[in-house]
């Protein structure tokens, strides 16, 4: 649980860094915005509702760990992610995004980290075919 947890931090640390660091940025594939939302911008405005989905995704993450020791990386990946996002969404209303490649909507670090922890799991998943 100790290197789960430590993971998860560490993506949450690294998140907020760049995060603080590009605000306000715009300058090639950086462009800061402020998202309301969740991914690809869909349900503006639903801070709350979009706050509460982040804790009961973090309790399923904590719970899938503890059941599935085997998928460290890749959940806590999520986990880090997760609460990121959550940070920013409890603390400024909002979720700062940063990263703009043009072909897709403006992301994150922690949208990153979700996004590579759920391709890692389905790998394994498919893989060994096995079910959570």
């Amino acid at each position: 649980m100790k290197k789960f947890l430590f993971l998860a931090f560490l993506v949450v640390v690294l998140d907020q860094i760049t995060k603080f660091l590009f605000t306000d940025v715009h300058f090639g594939v950086f462009n800061y915005v402020k998202n309301t939302g969740a991914a690809f911008s869909l349900f503006q405005g639903y801070v709350g509702t979009l706050s509460i989905i982040s804790l009961l995704v973090v309790i399923f993450i904590v719970y899938l760990f503890r059941k599935n020791k085997e998928y460290l990386v890749p959940l806590a990946f999520v986990l880090g992610g997760t609460v990121g996002n959550f940070i920013d969404r409890v603390f400024l209303g909002y979720v700062r995004d940063f990263i703009d490649l043009t072909i897709w909507p403006v992301f994150n670090v922690a949208d990153s980290f979700n996004v590579i922890g759920v391709g890692i799991m389905v790998y394994y998943l498919i893989k060994e075919k096995k079910d959570l």
